[in-house]
C-alpha cells in the first residue's frame, strides 16, 4: 500500500497533532460571520469551495472561513483540485497513492471513483516524487481530515496542469456528474494575487478602476512614476483582486458566464492567480449542471457562489514589497 507522506508538515505547518489540531480549531472558532453577511455557518447545501494553500500562518484564518461553511452531513468523498506548481501538465493527474498522511490521521482515497476517472481516459498519472513535491493539494488536507472528523470519507485528489478554457470546460464537464452527488463535496485550491519582482507581476492600478478609463500600467524598479500616494499599492492588488472575485461570483453571473469573463479577465490583467485552472474547472462543471443532465432543463440546478473572506500576507506600499492574497468561497449547487 502507497502512502503519501505529509511532506510540508513540520515546515509550513505544524507536524505536531496535538498543535496543529489547536490552531485548527481556533481558526474555525474565529470564523464569524455577522448578521449583515445573509448567511450562517454551516452553509446548507453547500457542495464546494475555493480556499487558499500558502503556509498556515498566512493561509490558514482566511482557509478557515471557507471550511466553516461546509454541511458535512451526508458526505463521503472529497474531491480536491489543485494547480500544479512543479510540473507541466495539458490536463489533469490523478494519484496512484493508497493513503494521504496527515498529523491528524491519514486520508484513505477512493480509489473506486479514481478508477473510474482513470478508465475515461482523460487523466494522466501523477509519480509520487510530483504528488510529495506538490504543495496545493497537501495544504488542504490537515482541514479535511479536521472538518470531517470521525466522518468515514474517502479524497479524490486531481493536480491540474496549465489547461485553456476549452480544457477546462471539458474536465468540468467530465467531472459534473461526480459533483453533483449528494455524498461528494469538492474542494478547490488557489492563492490570488501574488505580487511583486520576485513573481515578475507588478501590476498597478493607479486609482480605483470602478470605470473603464482607469487602465492598469506595469512598475518597474526603474520607473515607478505612475505610483500615486493616494492609491498605495495593496489597495490596487485588492482592486485588482476584487474585480476576479467579482466575475466569479454566482448569481448574478451564470456558470458559464462566469467563466468566460474570468478568462477574458486573465487574459487582460495576467494576474497571478495560481488556481485559475482549478476554478475554470469548477466553473465548467457548474456551467454543465446548471444547464441539466443531457441539455434536460428539469435537472438544470441553480448555483451559488460567495465570497466570505478575503486577506494578503503584507501591504505592499513600493516596488520593493511583495505579497500574495487569499479569498475564500463557498458554493451551492
Amino acid at each position: 500500500m502507497t502512502i503519501r507522506n505529509a511532506s510540508h508538515a513540520g515546515s509550513w505547518y505544524s507536524d505536531r497533532a496535538s498543535r496543529l489540531n489547536d490552531e485548527l480549531t481556533k481558526w474555525l472558532g474565529d470564523a464569524q460571520p455577522g448578521e449583515q453577511d445573509g448567511y450562517v455557518f454551516p452553509v446548507k447545501g453547500s457542495k464546494a469551495i475555493v480556499a487558499p494553500h500558502a503556509g498556515y500562518s498566512y493561509s490558514g484564518p482566511p482557509a478557515a472561513w471557507a471550511y466553516k461553511s461546509i454541511d458535512t452531513r451526508g458526505i463521503k468523498r472529497v474531491f480536491i483540485l489543485g494547480p500544479s506548481h512543479h510540473v507541466y501538465i495539458d490536463g489533469c493527474a490523478l494519484s496512484r497513492c493508497h493513503e494521504y498522511a496527515t498529523p491528524l490521521g491519514n486520508l484513505p482515497l477512493d480509489l473506486k471513483t479514481i478508477s473510474e476517472l482513470r478508465n475515461t481516459g482523460s487523466f494522466s498519472d501523477m509519480d509520487l516524487e510530483t504528488d510529495e513535491a506538490e504543495h496545493s493539494i497537501e495544504m488542504h488536507l490537515p482541514y479535511v481530515r479536521k472538518v470531517f472528523e470521525g466522518a468515514d470519507i474517502e479524497i479524490v485528489p486531481i493536480l491540474v496542469g496549465a489547461i485553456g478554457k476549452e480544457k477546462e470546460k471539458a474536465f468540468g464537464k467530465l467531472l459534473a456528474p461526480f459533483l453533483a452527488r449528494d455524498d461528494t463535496f469538492c474542494v478547490v485550491s488557489s492563492d490570488f494575487c501574488h505580487w511583486g519582482t520576485r513573481f515578475q507581476y507588478t501590476f498597478y492600478y493607479p486609482s480605483e478602476p470602478d470605470n473603464s478609463d482607469v487602465s492598469g500600467v506595469r512598475l518597474t524598479r526603474s520607473n515607478t512614476a505612475p505610483l500615486s500616494k493616494d492609491f498605495p499599492i495593496h489597495a490596487s492588488i485588492a482592486a485588482l483582486d476584487h474585480q476576479a472575485m467579482d466575475i466569479l461570483t454566482i448569481p448574478p453571473s451564470t456558470g458559464k458566464e462566469a467563466h468566460d469573463a474570468f478568462a477574458a479577465y486573465l487574459a487582460r490583467t495576467k494576474n497571478t492567480i495560481c488556481g485559475r485552472h482549478p476554478i475554470g474547472v469548477l466553473l465548467g462543471a457548474v456551467a454543465e449542471l446548471e444547464g441539466g443532465a443531457r441539455g434536460h432543463e428539469e435537472d438544470a440546478k441553480k448555483a451559488m457562489l460567495k465570497w466570505v473572506r478575503y486577506e494578503q500576507s503584507s501591504e505592499c506600499r513600493n516596488i520593493n514589497d511583495s505579497s500574495v492574497s487569499y479569498a475564500s468561497a463557498f458554493v451551492v449547487f
